[in-house]
């Protein structure tokens, strides 16, 4: 199985890598998300240390499960040869429909097929009002084309 773009990444080919990984997360769908990592990819998320495919799907579903209503934007930070280095956030509420916004970087590195060996993210929240929230799109939906990012943000 492959996943392009491939490695070596150029700079137009790590931002549309980053992309399709902020779009595959918006789905929610841990089974679907974790097919773009390796069979025996290492994760470090916050302070939880995840192998494999199945152990990422259960973190996923455990997320999901708490965050509701979540909407992620990554933008590329840097890349070179087989890594890319991303910042994100996200916002989501919980079950008492408290709103969170949570920032956080990530290290990728990736296998010459495409997958994600290994994903290392350091990850911070706070809570929000709902009035403060900034991403706004159908939740069924990826973040359309002309939603601001990141750095639109100023975040």
């Amino acid at each position: 199985m492959s996943r392009p773009p491939l490695p070596p990444f150029t700079q137009e080919t790590a931002a549309q890598k980053v992309r399709m990984a902020e779009d595959g997360w918006n789905t929610r769908n841990p089974e679907k998300v974790a097919l773009a990592y390796t069979e025996d990819c290492a994760w470090r998320n916050r302070g939880e240390f995840v192998t494999g495919r199945e152990e990422i799907i259960g973190l996923l579903k455990r997320k999901w499960t708490r965050e509701l209503e979540y909407r992620l934007i990554k933008e590329l930070w840097a890349h070179e040869g087989n890594r890319i280095a991303v910042r994100f956030a996200y916002e989501y509420h919980d079950d008492s429909g408290q709103w969170y916004r949570a920032y956080g970087n990530e290290n990728w590195e990736f296998a010459e097929d495409g997958l994600m060996r290994r994903r290392l993210a350091s990850i911070n929240e706070h809570p929000i009002a709902a009035a403060e929230r900034k991403f706004h799109w159908d939740i069924n939906a990826p973040r359309p084309a002309d939603h601001p990012g990141l750095s639109d943000f100023g975040f």
